[in-house]
């Protein structure tokens, strides 16, 4: 790290100095590191430190070292910084608070609030009723923090998977009829009337978990503008079997609207309406690209195909 990076975050601590790091994991395609940093004679004993650093070639785990690519990541990481920069303080779900932004060059700093010295300590690799449904309640918190809000120097549509990033996996999409389909189905969600912010990577592992089963997001590259639905389906996707989608698709979705009605200043009927409507087309979405980018990955299930099926049917 640099001297710039070692002074911003002592600076923005107030600690005497850095005495140790451990790097959590690395980012994806080798493009930098996030580390938990200890820090010496702070009001906090440590804090998180996300590392963007470009890297001299690619390394894409599935083969994907294109320009395309490269410059999605690249805008990602700067849709990351104007989020904590400007909008993060708005959510009234739990996330990081961040400490400070910097950048030099190729490479940015993201200072950010330890979840575990907050009290969210805990990872999942499986959840209980109890605690997916706390999810769908940060997720309802989330979306209801932004509805109607423009996402300037945000993704203007989120998500990671997005269509119109996605040319190549489409391209290679061996499913004709959702191929042909994809462009109407991305319609029908661009289009729709009520918008929000997503979070664009909802999966189980950007969710801290408390003792008491309360929960904090984090990781917002692909936050930007659109329906909610897109952001239920791929978290229901992360942690779900095909069985337990569709045996608790109606539990789901009556759990993150009461949280979301509550959330809301006003209930909204209309919003909740047409959000509904649109849970089975945000998961066709995600599979059209999922189908395209990764074949055999286990999220392929009977349940996806089935609704995707439905989806197409009913355009």
């Amino acid at each position: 790290m640099n001297e710039h990076f070692r002074s911003a975050i002592l600076q923005s601590t107030g600690a005497a100095s850095l005495l140790d790091s451990k790097v959590i994991q690395q980012l994806w395609s080798g493009y930098g590191k996030i580390m938990r940093i200890k820090l010496e004679n702070a009001s906090i004993g440590s804090v998180v430190v996300k590392l963007v650093q470009l890297p001299q070639h690619n390394t894409h785990p599935r083969g994907w070292n294109t320009d395309i690519g490269h410059q999605r990541k690249l805008k990602s990481y700067q849709v990351e910084s104007a989020w904590y920069d400007t909008y993060s303080k708005n959510s009234t779900a739990r996330l990081p608070q961040c400490l400070a932004l910097e950048s030099v060059e190729d490479e940015v700093l993201m200072v950010l609030e330890d979840l575990d010295e907050a009290g969210y300590p805990l990872r999942k690799g499986s959840l209980t009723w109890e605690e997916i449904a706390e999810c769908l309640a940060w997720l309802a918190k989330f979306h209801s923090s932004y509805i109607g809000s423009v996402p300037e120097g945000l993704w203007e549509v989120g998500t990671y998977w997005h269509l119109e990033t996605r040319p190549q996996e489409l391209e290679k999409l061996d499913d004709q009829q959702l191929r042909e389909a994809a462009p109407l189905i991305d319609k029908k969600l661009k289009e729709c009337q009520f918008k929000t912010f997503v979070h664009g990577d909802a999966k189980l592992a950007n969710f801290c978990f408390a003792e008491d089963g309360q929960v904090a997001g984090v990781d917002f590259q692909y936050v930007g503008g659109g329906c909610g639905m897109k952001d239920v389906a791929y978290f229901v996707g992360s942690c779900l079997d095909d069985g337990e989608c569709e045996r608790l698709e109606v539990k789901i979705l009556d759990t993150y609207f009461e949280h979301l009605q509550n959330s809301l200043q006003k209930r909204n009927e209309a919003l909740e309406l047409e959000w509904r409507s649109l849970y089975r087309v945000a998961w066709a979405d995600f599979h059209r690209f999922l189908k395209g980018w990764s074949p055999g990955h286990w999220k392929i299930n009977s349940y996806s195909e089935r609704v995707t099926t439905e989806v197409l049917n009913d355009l």
